[in-house]
């Protein structure tokens, strides 16, 4: 749950109509009420019935989105009961809002059009995606410095993905668990135990960390990059040695900058203008008063 800030790509679609939302921490992914946007959209009385007709509609039409629909329990917003609720993932909503023919969803469908328009122009000229993402970290106050530092650190990750596959890594969940073993050389954790300890969810690490957070972070990369291209490590057991390795060059580098410095590298920290709730810690603890 969200508090001082709503779901910022979806409330603000609905003129900030609140939303039910779960987290699924596994998934790092947001799930949301089916029913709450059908009602958002459409002002239907009963937009219970109006989607369980579609829902039908969808069944029968064989479509993926019906496929896609997970039971979750979710506290009704008139008794605050929990009860089983449709609800489908961030990439289901927005193909739902495209199958309602409301007058609210327009403005929506306008919006994908021209993200898909831009996204044709900086095929032309690359350029224009390089600075939406300069402007992006810039309006949220992040500094000159630390934005080419990030920048930097995509395209180093580029050269390490390339040499990984090289070495014959090919799944997603290699990539991952040698990214693990890189963050865990150097930070004592794990990418998504990082990600907890900042209080992020689907918001990027990278993206909240301090200055001297991304400065390791790359030089991990680039000292696995570097020993891989060396030895030329194949298959993920070998490569999993290199990345751990990559990730104690790295703590060599933090422990020194903390004896130095007198300051922790690590950081809680994040850059974030909402803070999350954990609901069923929430629930537990008003069960114990």
């Amino acid at each position: 749950m969200i508090i001082d800030n709503k779901l910022e790509t979806i409330s603000n679609l609905f003129e900030n109509k609140e939303i039910r939302s779960i987290w699924d921490s596994e998934k790092e992914e947001y799930f949301f009420s089916v029913v709450d946007v059908i009602s958002a959209l459409t002002d239907s009385n009963i937009p219970k019935r109006y989607w369980t007709d579609l829902k039908r509609k969808l069944e029968k039409e064989g479509s993926q989105l019906y496929e896609n629909i997970v039971q979750l329990k979710m506290k009704s917003l008139k008794d605050k009961k929990f009860y089983n609720t449709d609800t489908l993932d961030t990439k289901g909503i927005l193909r739902l809002i495209e199958s309602v023919p409301s007058p609210k969803a327009e403005p929506f469908k306008l919006w994908l059009a021209n993200l898909g328009r831009e996204r044709i122009d900086e095929v032309f000229d690359p350029e224009i995606a390089v600075n939406r993402a300069v402007a992006y970290y810039r309006n949220k106050g992040y500094s000159d410095e630390w934005i080419k530092s990030r920048l930097n650190g995509i395209v180093d990750r580029f050269k390490l993905t390339d040499v990984w596959k090289e070495g014959g890594i090919t799944k997603p969940i290699e990539y991952a668990l040698l990214t693990n073993e890189i963050y865990k050389g150097w930070s004592g954790m794990k990418a998504s135990e990082y990600k907890k300890l900042k209080g992020l969810r689907k918001e990027s690490l990278r993206d909240n960390m301090t200055d001297i957070e991304v400065a390791l972070t790359n030089i991990g990369e680039i000292a696995t990059r570097d020993i891989a291209r060396e030895e030329h490590p194949q298959g993920l057991k070998e490569n999993l040695n290199v990345a751990k390795r990559g990730g104690g060059v790295a703590k060599g580098a933090k422990d020194l900058y903390e004896k130095e410095t007198k300051k922790p590298a690590i950081s809680k920290n994040n850059s974030l203008n909402y803070k999350y709730i954990d609901e069923i810690k929430e629930i537990e603890d008003k069960k114990g008063k």
